[in-house]
């Protein structure tokens, strides 16, 4: 197949699908101030709620949401975007309209099909999935939204297959035009590979393992009752409950140099949301504390800044919620036992 000829096809679950030539550019969606890129959200749960919360409070944004698609649709669509118990009440006036709701006038349509090939994106002339379900994480089910005439697609989950992964501040510059579906990986990798990537810049790693104290989630259970992980089962607020994550591992994805090195067990805690990284790594050159915190201060001042910060307050996990860097440093715990054995303790918001 020529690069003509692939440019007017997609791969969708391994077979390829003709696209108009009128869309054979739409590999590359660009925005301007005078032309956004309107925006669907597939999937108004915990994640798909905060994004449109982190949109609207950036009005210098080029995004402009236009649709949600969302099983409960508009009145539960509206109630829990508006009244949130762990980020508060929405500061905006959130009303339902004829075919969707309206923020402080704007209005969002919104639609409810569990069939991402039925969705109107075409129809709507929409650049960008945020796929929020965690349901469709493979190329055969994201491509579904392409097939309904979206240009592009973003899982906000750790994505299968060959779906490319990006990490702001760590392969974010790798992206490019011709991937037509992406995922931004987990919360934990986020929080993770930017540190991990100036760890492995300066000192080299050999090995480690990392343990993520993470607030629960809505895959767990309120009280005991069936799940497929049977620590997943028990009652979420009560139990300190070890679980499996695929997190130090997937750091790999978006920072190579680091792959088979590292592994790691999450412990999900009674708490709403912010979570912290507990990484143990062995370095290959000899160091100390003072200088593995210089290295992270030097990256968040340079180009990793709003991506990678580092505080030596005495700081508790709900100082962070809301926070937008993937990372916080927690200098005031980083150790060095003997030379070669750092640890790194590191905060992030789970939800934001």
């Amino acid at each position: 197949m020529t690069l003509a000829q692939l440019k007017s096809t997609r791969c969708i679950g391994g077979r390829r699908i003709a696209v108009p030539k009128s869309r054979c550019n739409a590999y590359k969606v660009e925005a301007t101030s005078e032309k956004k890129l309107k925006v669907a959200i597939n999937g108004f749960g915990r994640i798909g709620r905060q994004f449109l919360r982190c949109w609207y409070g950036r009005g210098d944004s080029l995004l402009e949401v236009v649709c949600i698609n969302d099983s409960g649709g508009p009145k539960q669509a509206s109630h829990l975007l508006k009244y949130d118990s762990t980020f508060g009440t929405f500061d905006a006036d959130v009303q339902i309209a004829d075919d969707g709701i309206t923020v402080d006038g704007k209005p969002i349509r919104v639609v409810s099909n569990r069939d991402p090939t039925q969705l109107p994106w075409g129809e709507m002339g929409v650049d960008l999935v945020i796929e929020g379900t965690g349901v469709f994480v493979d190329e055969a089910g994201a491509g579904k939204h392409l097939e309904a005439g979206a240009k592009k697609v973003v899982i906000t989950a750790p994505g299968k297959g060959d779906i490319p992964t990006f990490v702001m501040g760590v392969n974010g510059d790798d992206y490019k035009h011709e991937y037509p579906i992406v995922s931004n990986a987990s919360c934990t990798t986020n929080c993770m590979a930017p540190f991990v990537k100036v760890l492995n810049d300066k000192f080299g790693i050999v090995k480690g393992t990392m343990t993520t104290t993470h607030s629960y989630t809505g895959d767990q259970r309120l009280l005991d009752a069936s799940h497929r992980d049977l620590r997943r089962a028990r009652a979420a607020a009560l139990n300190i409950v070890p679980t499996t994550t695929g997190a130090a591992k997937a750091v790999a994805l978006v920072c190579p140099e680091v792959k088979g090195k590292l592994n790691g067990i999450a412990l999900r805690v009674p708490t709403p949301t912010v979570s912290i990284v507990d990484l143990v790594v062995q370095t290959e050159k000899k160091t100390f504390a003072e200088e593995v915190n210089a290295a992270f201060k030097e990256a968040s001042d340079g180009p990793m800044k709003n991506i990678l910060e580092i505080t030596d307050k005495p700081l508790v996990s709900i100082d962070f919620k809301g926070t937008f860097q993937s990372s916080t440093i927690d200098a005031s715990l980083t150790m060095v036992m003997g030379d070669d054995m750092v640890k790194v303790v590191a905060w992030y918001d789970n939800e934001w």
